[in-house]
């Protein structure tokens, strides 16, 4: 009898990294019976339909539509929604991946019911418990029967916090398994900026280009730090433009403390949000992208692109020791420094960690059939 997986989705950033391991699952010889549940704690219809469109993920099959609130109020509501699910679909295993609320909430209900927990990306730590990720990564590690791991240094991360090395498998990155497989469709940059309404006249006739994205509440919710960031990168933008796809909260913020005209006088693209495919386009073919986002400092990092992180922490130290990405903080001399090196230099030299190979999901499922099988065979005994 095939084995039931549920598996969680609750944001975007989770999309790339739940599509390889569905497709892996439904793959197997054995294949597993796979049931996706989205909570909606993310949720713009347009931009859904686009990713799943483009990373050939399934409609999912139960979604939760919790919406926007607050983090407590959110959490509380997807834990409420979800059970209901569990005593109906009896899974063998809810698989959840990354560190968002979804993340920790559906975990939480699960183990809460006796049902086996998988984390995938488990262990990446920044250390910074003012970051709500920080907690939730922490949280759902403890919880969760069987963790896969992006990176060797999580390993110790997770040992450190008491969690048994049996429990912890080392497999490589999804998200990377994503990027490969959708990188010889990525959408060209000049299409991308015609259909967002812009004009290539903003490049000057250069083929260089730097991409921004904000997003983080430490950066675009205080108001002195977000401002000093956009004047910082407009000032970059004198000769270097700069793409920005704008995240529906940051330009709220830069709209209501009147930092717009920041932006309309310096060389930036103001762009909507884009999907993964137009993402993926405006990335590869950048010479910097300049972030607050752990997903960008990854598919950077495998693209080969210098990467300037606009936080003073990161989760994901391998794309600093072995990869493209230098942390600045929001520190503008810093920020510049970095830009300066990657300009003349050609910043670092990276290479793609070990197991970013495109075939992490093939692995986890390889081991998700023998830990459930034995799992199996206890329960029978």
């Amino acid at each position: 009898m095939s084995k039931k997986i549920l598996c969680v989705i609750g944001a975007r950033p989770n999309l790339m990294k739940i599509a390889p391991v569905i497709k892996a699952l439904k793959a197997s010889p054995s294949p597993f019976d796979v049931c996706l549940v989205h909570t909606g704690q993310h949720y713009d219809s347009a931009m859904n339909d686009q990713f799943f469109a483009a990373l050939g993920i399934p409609k999912p099959d139960i979604n939760l539509e919790v919406g926007s609130a607050s983090h407590a109020v959110q959490t509380a509501e997807i834990m409420r929604r979800f059970e209901p699910v569990l005593q109906s679909e009896t899974p063998d295993a809810v698989l959840v991946v990354g560190d968002v609320n979804s993340t920790i909430a559906c975990a939480l209900v699960a183990t809460k019911m006796g049902i086996k927990v998988i984390h995938v990306e488990a262990g990446l730590r920044s250390y910074d418990r003012n970051m709500p990720e920080e907690v939730n990564r922490v949280l759902t590690d403890q919880i969760s029967d069987i963790l896969f791991t992006t990176e060797r240094d999580a390993l110790e991360n997770l040992r450190r916090e008491g969690i048994a090395t049996e429990r912890v498998h080392f497999v490589g990155n999804v998200m990377i398994d994503t990027l490969k497989s959708q990188l010889p469709h990525a959408i060209p940059m000049p299409e991308t900026l015609r259909q967002s309404g812009v004009s290539e006249a903003f490049l000057n006739g250069k083929s260089d280009y730097g991409i921004l994205t904000l997003h983080r509440p430490s950066n675009v919710d205080d108001p002195t730090i977000l401002r000093t960031l956009l004047r910082t990168v407009g000032d970059i933008s004198k000769s270097l433009p700069i793409i920005f796809p704008v995240h529906p909260r940051t330009r709220s913020r830069i709209e209501s403390n009147g930092l717009m005209e920041i932006i309309s006088a310096a060389n930036i693209a103001l762009l909507p949000p884009q999907g993964y495919l137009e993402m993926l386009g405006l990335m590869k073919d950048a010479s910097v992208a300049l972030t607050d986002s752990g997903g960008i400092q990854e598919e950077t990092t495998a693209l080969g692109v210098p990467c300037i992180t606009l936080r003073h922490n990161t989760e994901r130290p391998i794309t600093v020791t072995e990869g493209t990405n230098t942390i600045t903080g929001t520190d503008p001399q810093k920020i510049h420094a970095a830009l300066r090196d990657i300009l003349q230099t050609g910043g670092k030299v990276g290479k793609s960690p070990e197991f970013w190979d495109g075939n992490a999901a093939p692995r986890i499922v390889a081991i998700l059939h023998d830990w459930l099988g034995r799992a199996q065979q206890r329960h029978v005994a």
